[in-house]
């Protein structure tokens, strides 16, 4: 199915660049610096919160389950980014070695 998709995009070049970006290995934007702050980083902050929060107004027990539930939603968000990073990187490779396969069944024109 590729080979038949090269051979007719080898006459326009308007299909081959499409093809070209299209299969063109992705790019991962870098994180910033707050992106990269993990369980233990909100734990220390918790910790800080909680040892100076005023003692006559504690937190209340609703504000501390809704900092838990944006907590857990994060690290699902996290874990996420981590798979779709995986799979990014697997489908590059897929890229790659679809395009080796490619050049190696062409013919070579002496």
């Amino acid at each position: 199915m590729i080979m038949q998709t090269q051979a007719t995009a080898s006459g326009n070049p308007g299909i081959q660049d499409t093809l070209e970006r299209l299969n063109a290995p992705s790019t991962i934007p870098r994180q910033s610096a707050a992106a990269s702050l993990d369980s233990a980083d909100f734990l220390r902050l918790m910790t800080a919160q909680l040892a100076n929060q005023d003692p006559l107004e504690p937190q209340s027990n609703e504000q501390m389950l809704a900092q838990l539930a944006q907590f857990s939603s994060l690290e699902a968000t996290v874990s996420s980014q981590a798979r779709l990073s995986e799979i990014s990187a697997k489908l590059d490779a897929l890229i790659e070695a679809q395009r080796a396969a490619v050049q190696a069944a062409q013919p070579v024109i002496a």
